[in-house]
């Protein structure tokens, strides 16, 4: 009696539909799969966050700004 076999499984399963119904379990399905596509969506945006000079050469469309740096005298 250590191990369960696929027959408790089947006998929780039943118990839990019957308490919960499908209705319910399929909306707790749906706010889970939610949860878990904000999370990975959240793990996107902070990877972009990481490389901000990617992202500041996409806007810049690649153009490339010429200046002229002066040195400043101490004094």
């Amino acid at each position: 009696m250590g191990t369960w076999s696929i027959w408790h499984w089947l006998v929780v399963l039943l118990i839990v539909l019957l308490v919960f119904g499908t209705k319910k379990l399929r909306n707790i399905g749906t706010d889970l799969g939610g949860a878990v596509r904000g999370f990975k969506d959240g793990m996107k945006e902070s990877g972009a966050d990481k490389h901000p000079e990617s992202a500041s050469s996409a806007q810049l469309g690649g153009r490339t700004i010429e200046g002229e740096i002066k040195d400043k005298a101490k004094t």
